[in-house]
């Protein structure tokens, strides 16, 4: 089934080349179909770009997807025209009455500051609050779930004395979970991030479960036992050229990043790079979708009392 994506974004023609089905909001609304309502708070720099990763994984389901871009300001983006964001975005304050089906908040690139330090941490948290009544799943990617690991369970990270970046080995650490349907025993994600958690915290905590780590990189997967809300450590969504564009921006800006793990071909920088991750972050997601929203929303939106919560496994 298709995601429907407003008319005219952007991402639509590199999606339909490469033949992924997306459908506009005119195509859409002569169907008579109840889609998954998903709210995307894109933090990233370069939007459209993110846009297009997320919306990739989310076309790639069976079911129809009705997709909201959130922004977190209304100030001009370095790296995204205002147009774009006034034409495709909503503010906060254009949603917060609403209910949905599910909500993604992406990475940022924040890895370094403390939490209460970023300038938008006040409404970050107002809008994991609202979700909380207002949304049956939270998929929390990389910065976000640091975040959301902070402000709902008190967990905070460690900073790295060196980014974390490349495409790292993890493993499950439990079997019988439905986000974990079709996994490999062991499967490929890549990170980029400043921080980590720390695992034994995580285990130690009742609320919250690990479902898949990384001897290298540390936790990856992390679910909240009522179901509510998935931490992934990394970044499924990113294209193969990503890491690259990465690393070749820091080395511009005259940093000394290290070179990504595990990326290119023989380690070496001028090599092709390698990805090795795009069908585990398509099955994520879909079993995301599928059985932590799909499964357990309600018919009807304007009454997230009827959501049906799993019992803890």
């Amino acid at each position: 089934m298709p995601v429907r994506i407003p008319d005219h974004l952007p991402a639509a023609g590199v999606l339909e080349s490469e033949n992924i089905f997306v459908m506009s909001e005119t195509r859409a609304a002569n169907q008579d179909i109840r889609p998954m309502k998903v709210l995307i708070l894109n933090l990233m720099p370069n939007k459209i770009e993110t846009e297009t990763q997320l919306l990739r994984l989310l076309g790639n389901t069976p079911l129809q997807v009705d997709v909201d871009l959130l922004r977190i300001h209304d100030k001009e983006s370095k790296h995204t025209s205002i147009d774009h964001m006034n034409t495709f975005y909503r503010d906060f304050e254009a949603v917060r009455h609403k209910n949905y089906d599910g909500l993604i908040i992406t990475g940022a690139p924040l890895g370094q500051i403390d939490f209460e330090d970023v300038v938008y941490w006040d409404h970050i948290r107002e809008i994991i609050d609202w979700s909380q009544e207002h949304v049956t799943s939270v998929l929390f990617l990389c910065w976000a779930a640091h975040a959301g690991l902070y402000h709902l369970y008190g967990l905070n990270r460690k900073i790295l004395q060196q980014k974390r970046s490349g495409v790292f080995v993890h493993r499950r650490t439990c079997q019988h979970f439905p986000l974990l349907r079709g996994f490999d025993d062991e499967f490929f994600a890549p990170h980029s991030r400043f921080a980590e958690m720390d695992v034994e915290e995580i285990r130690q905590h009742p609320q919250l479960q690990v479902l898949a780590q990384s001897d290298e990189a540390g936790a990856y997967l992390v679910l909240s036992r009522n179901n509510r809300n998935l931490f992934v450590m990394g970044h499924p969504e990113y294209q193969k050229s990503t890491l690259n564009d990465e690393y070749h921006r820091d080395l511009a800006q005259g940093l000394t990043p290290n070179v990504p793990q595990n990326y290119y071909r023989n380690n070496n920088p001028e090599a092709e790079a390698i990805a090795r991750w795009h069908s585990h972050g398509s099955l994520l997601v879909s079993n995301w979708l599928n059985y932590y929203v799909y499964q357990l929303t309600p018919y009807d939106l304007s009454d997230m009392t009827a959501m049906t919560p799993w019992e803890s496994r």
